[in-house]
């Protein structure tokens, strides 16, 4: 990665779990290389890591562990953000002095500060007190409540060079070309919602330079290739790999209606259920959620393995490497429901 650009396809990795719930550190090396191999850079414990419900020192275990094994090899951004200032400046310090590239800061979840506060009490504190380190904030409303506006962005870009990108998960497109219009070509914009990377990245008034995906922990190799396509203008080729990614870009988030003791009620599995589920049901280092996160019902299991087995028999290719690397029998496992169950 040069030295001020935080562009291409970041995998935000999941963290895996024994099925005690403990850290899983051999599962966690055995996916990072995967994950280097296929070409992909590295985000550990962002929020699809389970980051929430870490505890510090597990979350400074993985970022050591992602660091030391990517040395050399790749770039890692860490996830260091909080809704306390405090313990964010205590993460990012440990994530710069264990050598990590970059940070990714969540906007203030449930305290929801104003955008003026998250800018002065919160991003600007960090940026301060650690400038060599890049800093990346993560806008995503649905799930903090809050956000960092475009004008704030470009005021602590100013004022901070090492704040040098952003992660955009609002959906709003016209949002993000405000940013590109006031932050300039040499600020980077990195989608977070998978089904929104093309569109950010081929449209002239956004100009996005890559991705921070949840899909990607099981097809890294087809990311990184789409995303390097259209940062180098071959469009039709990004098209169709957009286009064989598809079912999976839908499951990152599962809405179900269930029924209990009479009762219809709805359930929306939300990143990282699925993409667990997922990884679990082929046979990769993934384990359980933690609570509150639950396992998904068979319902939403069943949305899962149907989107998993649509792009094998489509798109067979885009899977292989995953039979190859974990060695595993990838039609078994896709289409056997014994382990989906």
């Amino acid at each position: 990665m040069s030295a001020d650009r935080l562009q291409g396809c970041w995998t935000a990795l999941i963290t895996p779990f024994t099925e005690e719930g403990e850290l899983d550190m051999e599962g966690l090396q055995k996916n990072v290389i995967f994950q280097m191999e296929q070409g992909a850079k590295l985000v550990a414990t962002g929020t699809t890591g389970e980051s929430p419900t870490l505890e510090w020192d597990e979350h400074d275990r993985v970022i050591e562990e992602v660091t030391n094994l990517a040395k050399g090899r790749t770039s890692v951004m860490a996830g260091t953000g909080s809704n306390s200032t405090k313990e964010a400046l205590r993460g990012t310090r440990h994530a710069a002095e264990v050598g990590t590239d970059a940070v990714l800061l969540v906007d203030c979840y449930y305290n929801g500060p104003s955008s003026l506060e998250l800018r002065t009490q919160y991003y600007e504190c960090i940026a301060k007190e650690l400038p060599h380190i890049l800093i990346t904030p993560y806008v995503i409303p649905g799930r903090t409540g809050t956000q960092l506006e475009v004008e704030d962005l470009a005021i602590l870009h100013k004022k901070y060079p090492n704040v040098r990108a952003v992660k955009e998960a609002t959906g709003d497109l016209e949002r993000m070309a405000k940013t590109r219009a006031l932050l300039g070509d040499d600020f980077d914009i990195l989608s977070g919602d998978d089904d929104m990377t093309f569109d950010m990245m081929a449209r002239n008034d956004i100009k996005a330079q890559g991705v921070v995906s949840v899909v990607s922990n099981v097809v890294p190799g087809a990311l990184a290739e789409m995303v390097s396509c259209l940062n180098q203008g071959d469009t039709a080729r990004a098209r169709e790999l957009c286009q064989a990614l598809t079912p999976l870009f839908k499951i990152v988030t599962v809405k179900t209606m269930e029924e209990y003791e009479g009762f219809t009620v709805p359930c929306k599995f939300r990143n990282p259920s699925a993409i667990k589920t997922l990884m679990k049901g082929l046979g990769l280092p993934a384990g359980p959620l933690r609570p509150p996160l639950g396992p998904m019902t068979s319902k939403a299991k069943a949305i899962v393995q149907n989107a998993i087995q649509n792009l094998f028999e489509n798109n067979q290719e885009i899977l292989l490497p995953l039979q190859q690397f974990y060695n595993i029998d990838l039609e078994e496992r896709i289409f056997d429901d014994d382990y989906w169950r």
